[in-house]
């Protein structure tokens, strides 16, 4: 995963410690097909997803994403939904939790393929036969295939 210049830069002056990010994950919708690619940090297929950066709207850094790491156009239709990942500890010991807005776009052009290296691969699955998925990005994928108009959330316990 590639780190922002602002985080870099943040984190020259708290270190490791915490912080509280925003994300954007853009499930890219194609008729019957969604759009994934096998991240190169992990190996596993996950919707594009990227941090959003200062003064940069979530839709636009979804389409950025989308762009940058599988080559292809898309356009943001709705906010699927918005959850909040448990804390993430990095190889070198930086730690992150995320607030995630999820985006449902539609396809505008492009074969999909790998351009950045965060990639491994980037192709179309049929909804109905998606690869092996963690459960989160199972839950966000399905927020962005439902036909509810409604932004889905987490409920508080």
């Amino acid at each position: 995963m590639t780190i922002p210049p602002f985080i870099v830069e943040l984190r020259a002056r708290v270190g490791t410690h915490p912080l509280w990010l925003s994300g954007a994950v853009a499930v890219v919708v194609r008729g019957e097909e969604v759009l994934l690619i096998r991240r190169a940090d992990t190996g596993r297929w996950d919707a594009v997803a990227g941090i959003i950066e200062p003064g940069e709207q979530p839709a636009e850094c979804a389409e950025r994403e989308v762009a940058e790491e599988a080559g292809v156009e898309a356009r943001v239709e709705r906010v699927a939904g918005v959850d909040v990942s448990g804390q993430v500890v990095y190889e070198n010991g930086d730690r992150a939790q995320y607030l995630t807005i999820v985006l449902r776009c539609r396809w505008v052009s492009g074969d999909p393929h790998p351009v950045d290296g965060e990639a491994l691969e980037a192709r179309w699955f049929h909804r109905d036969a998606l690869p092996e998925l963690g459960e989160q990005a199972r839950q966000r994928i399905a927020w962005a295939l439902s036909e509810d108009p409604a932004a889905a959330f987490v409920p508080s316990a």
